[in-house]
């Protein structure tokens, strides 16, 4: 069988292991690793003594350890302690809470940038400290974090295909299996590489135009 023929026979294939599985595992574990960071950088602006160091021990943890060791773990040894989990949820569990940690520290310097004036102005006119997170500092916070969450949700693509080695089925592991089929590992490895690039080059499309967007709207 001719290379290009191998190809287009993989290609259908491993789009649709990319929809199934790739792409939502990214967004769902982006979104909630979003929510993480945002809770676990507002804990440590807010400066509380005992919250501000569990939330550095989380960090800590998390950036520490290889995010493949995180998922063995969660799939692998939390069934010892009577905890079994699914490839897919073990999978969003730990590509969240290890890119949470990681986008904290994006949040965390974000909120810093906030001109500490506008948080008195916005005391001085009656509000609430919430009100003045929502309405002033998290706006202005996002604009400045946006880039680096952009690279987080590119990053956090690419290390879906370690979900693989927990048997999940998705883009890297569909052609595993297609390769062992017919022994054309070098071709379909390369064919794989370059759909993870084109899905990553149309998020960084995307990405320049709503920065184009997030600037011209301050």
């Amino acid at each position: 069988m001719k290379t290009w023929q191998i190809m287009s026979e993989a290609l259908p294939q491993m789009l649709k292991s990319a929809l199934i599985y790739t792409v939502p595992l990214t967004v769902i574990s982006f979104a909630i690793a979003l929510f993480i960071s945002i809770m676990i950088a507002l804990v440590q602006y807010s400066n509380v003594p005992v919250a501000k160091q569990i939330a550095r021990f989380y960090i800590w943890i998390m950036r520490g350890t290889p995010v493949l060791v995180q998922l063995f773990i969660v799939f692998y040894g939390l069934p010892k302690l009577g905890l079994v989990i699914n490839a897919y949820v073990a999978t969003v569990i730990t590509f969240s809470l290890n890119e949470g940690a990681y986008m904290a520290e994006t949040m965390r310097g974000a909120l810093e940038s906030v001109p500490k004036g506008q948080i008195e102005a916005g005391y001085c006119v009656g509000m609430t400290y919430w009100q003045i997170m929502r309405r002033i500092v998290l706006p202005q916070a996002f604009k400045v974090a946006f880039p680096g969450l952009s690279n987080s949700i590119v990053a956090l693509l690419k290390e879906t295909s370690l979900a693989s080695t927990i048997t999940l089925p998705e883009m890297f592991m569909e052609t595993k299996r297609i390769a062992s089929r017919n022994f054309e590992y070098l071709i379909l490895y390369v064919e794989v590489a370059l759909v993870y690039l084109a899905i990553t080059t149309l998020i960084t499309f995307a990405q320049r135009k709503l920065e184009k967007k997030f600037n011209k709207g301050y």
